[in-house]
């Protein structure tokens, strides 16, 4: 592991200095210049952040102690990274550190680094995905002596004046910093809007059109990290002239999670718009209850307390004229108390038995739930001989020769699942071995491709079900070849009595719909997802948060239930392929929702390393990240997450509430994302061996580099919330 790790920094153009397991001092003093200083970050449980990191340094050498052991706080053995970005142009890139440190490697989670330090600003953070903000920036000065000088800052507004010096229609307020006596030079320059406003980014000249008197402060900071004093300027902005003498139109409106008789559940939210056709909106007002006073309006209102109230609003135009004062009524009440207890199951075996107990020639399985907590079963799912749960919808049908076992569980509405239950039992069929079927499929029904021939799914005279001898998940090259291949089947099903001329004709026509092989209608894609309650059913949720299916055939994550986790497809894995659906950002408010697509990463059950199923896939596949976000994680929409970052500029931002075309290409190990039809990311692994099993101490490079595996969607919370719909797989 040590090895491995000076290996790593060397190639980063770091060298590792050495140390032994459980080393607790830094290099002696005389194994570095004599200018050298010690810079030491430490680590420990916490995901979100440093247990501590130095603010400042001097440029020149340094020695870089990271340490994440037990003597600085971890006691769950989790890894962490300590790395320097070096593609962002806002801070330095000539230190690629990248330190990976955990209790169990080979240093105890001690590790050091000689680095060379320059002038500017180090960003650093964890690259561990779901590491949440662990991330901080380091300020370096100029060696010669430490600044301790804040910089200057003035501004100036301009503008249209009349003659008592207000400002007419707007005002611009431009501001300017030096750092002349300091020497670190100007960092950033910040600006609030009033007494109590926010502090803001300056970049450009801030514009105010609101009439009324204003103060705009505002104040400097230089790289040393020193800050200016706070100053100010006050001016007021008067309407142009007008002959508006109509008042604002103005409605308001009601929304959140209602009752039956209209209540409000827990909160109520009142969003107050205005319009005005002549000098335009220049305030808005509320008030809460017949005498509460009047507040600027500049977002929701959202109303917690439980019990009737009235929301009073109005608005007030640049000319002056106030509209007529309106208001709305509602009432809200408590929730009711959470259902937190989950369904009661039940299993019951029936079929004829031999004299040893085992069934003959079939056992039907049927599965029962109730909910004592009272919200109701919601779904009730099974999973045959260690595979994937699937939906229960009718008696479960056993007719394959061997031992089985049948595990089944229920959700009720609430998400409460009950713990898995199994039932086990013996089919005997006279010794005869399994059939040599060309696919599994069980279903009630023929089903070509999507389309329901009605025709029941019946067990043939090689005792394969009709379903698995129409082969309708092969790549087939053109449509007629296909239909060629389902006669064929279909005049023996004909001939050995297993269907009528009828049912003979339903699956021909079903086949002819389908429009498997024909590139103009199917694109040789399958279509996994395509909003139907059915295909909802065949994805797996695991760990936190929830999906929901939509009325509309899409389905949306984060609404419900809060928490990290994932919805993923347990009914094949995939090598090569081409994966293509479309996503929509329908975050809450003004922000954005971070969501991904897994792909390539085992099953998640029962995994040797990873108990928690949802961290299988982020510790053991890839992430393609879905975020449009400015702030926030660095890895922005078609980033590999941890391994390849993409920014917003290449990432093609779309107005929130757009559905997005988004494709992931697997070739090998190259991958490549399309965004609308354009190309936004390439990334080729070149991670450890192919095929190697991934270790628990470093998942991010031999785990990654699995040739097929499993797909799913990432879930983060309830206010991250994306909507996906119309997912297709196509094995390249």
């Amino acid at each position: 592991m040590a090895a491995l790790l000076a290996g790593l920094l060397l190639l980063l153009g770091v060298q590792a200095a050495p140390a032994a397991v459980g080393q607790s001092e830094p290099p002696a003093a005389s194994a570095a210049p004599e200018a050298a200083q010690v810079l030491t970050w430490t680590a420990g449980d916490d995901i979100t952040k440093y247990t501590s990191a130095p603010a400042t340094a001097v440029a020149g050498p340094a020695t870089i102690v990271f340490e994440n052991s037990a003597a600085t706080g971890n006691t769950t053995g989790m890894p962490h990274t300590l790395t320097f970005a070096t593609s962002d142009p806002e801070f330095n890139s000539d230190v690629p550190l990248n330190i990976l440190a955990g209790p169990n490697d080979d240093m105890g989670g001690r590790h050091t680094a000689e680095v060379t330090l320059t002038p500017g600003r180090y960003f650093y953070h964890c690259t561990i995905p779901g590491h949440g903000s662990m991330q901080g920036i380091l300020v370096v000065t100029e060696g010669s002596g430490e600044d301790t000088t804040p910089p200057e800052a003035t501004a100036e507004v301009s503008g249209t004046r009349n003659g008592q010096g207000q400002y007419v229609g707007s005002a611009s307020v431009g501001i300017r910093a030096t750092d002349a006596d300091g020497g670190s030079g100007v960092d950033r320059i910040q600006y609030a809007v009033g007494a109590d406003g926010d502090w803001l980014a300056y970049t450009t000249p801030v514009v105010i059109d609101q009439v009324g008197t204003h103060t705009v402060r505002y104040r400097a900071y230089d790289r040393a990290g020193n800050v200016s004093a706070e100053k100010s300027v006050e001016f007021t902005v008067v309407a142009p002239p007008t002959d508006d003498t109509t008042p604002p139109e103005t409605s308001a409106t009601v929304s959140g999670e209602r009752n039956p008789d209209g209540t409000y559940i827990d909160m109520a939210t009142v969003t107050v718009t205005a319009s005005d056709t002549g000098s335009g909106v220049n305030t808005i007002e509320y008030a809460i209850g017949a005498s509460g006073a009047w507040q600027p309006y500049t977002a929701p209102v959202m109303v917690h307390r439980t019990g009737d109230h009235t929301v009073r609003y109005r608005a007030t135009d640049k000319a002056g004229n106030v509209a007529a004062e309106k208001s709305v009524a509602f009432t809200v009440v408590a929730a009711p108390p959470q259902d937190t207890t989950p369904p009661v199951t039940g299993a019951t075996v029936d079929g004829t038995r031999n004299s040893d107990g085992a069934y003959v020639n079939r056992a039907t399985v049927n599965v029962s739930a109730t909910d004592p907590g009272g919200s109701g079963v919601d779904r009730i799912e099974y999973a045959l001989d260690g595979g994937p749960y699937i939906a229960y919808t009718a008696p479960l049908v056993v007719d394959r020769a061997g031992a089985h076992t049948v595990a089944y569980r229920a959700t009720d509405k609430a998400g409460n699942t009950s713990p898995a239950r199994t039932v086990s039992f013996t089919v005997v069929s006279g010794q005869v071995p399994a059939p040599n079927c060309p696919e599994y499929d069980e279903r009630l029904t023929v089903i070509v491709g999507t389309v329901d021939s009605g025709v029941p799914n019946r067990v043939t005279n090689n005792r394969c079900r009709i379903n698995e001898l129409i082969e309708d998940e092969k790549q087939w090259s053109s449509h007629a070849l296909f239909l060629k291949h389902v006669k064929a089947v279909l005049d023996t099903l004909l001939r050995d009595g297993v269907v009528d001329q009828r049912e003979y004709n339903a699956v021909q026509r079903a086949a002819r719909q389908s429009g498997i092989g024909r590139p103009g209608q199917t694109d040789g894609y399958r279509t996994i997802f395509d909003g139907s309650a059915e295909s909802f059913a065949a994805w797996q949720h695991v760990g936190g948060g929830s999906f929901a299916l939509n009325p509309d055939g899409s389905m949306t994550s984060g609404t419900t239930e809060a928490g990290l986790g994932m919805l993923w497809f347990p009914q094949r894995k995939y090598g090569d392929f081409s994966l293509r659906l479309q996503w929509r950002d329908d975050a809450p408010g003004t922000g954005n929702a971070n969501s991904g697509v897994f792909v390539r990463f085992p099953w998640v059950h029962d995994h040797p390393e990873e108990p928690r199923p949802e961290w299988v896939a982020i510790k053991y596949g890839h992430e393609v990240q879905v975020l449009d976000r400015p702030d926030g994680d660095m890895y922005k929409t078609g980033s590999v997450y941890g391994f390849d970052r993409v920014g917003l500029a290449g990432a093609g931002v779309t107005q929130k509430g757009t559905w997005n075309d988004y494709e992931i290409r697997v070739v090998d190990q190259h991958y490549s994302v399309y965004r609308n039809g354009v190309l936004i990311n390439e990334f080729h692994n070149i991670g450890g061996q192919e095929f190697a099993p991934p270790r628990a101490d470093d998942p991010g490079s031999d785990g990654r580099r699995f040739a097929s595996g499993y797909l799913g969607l990432q879930v983060h919370g309830t206010t991250d919330v994306i909507s996906y719909r119309d997912i297709r797989i196509r094995e390249l």
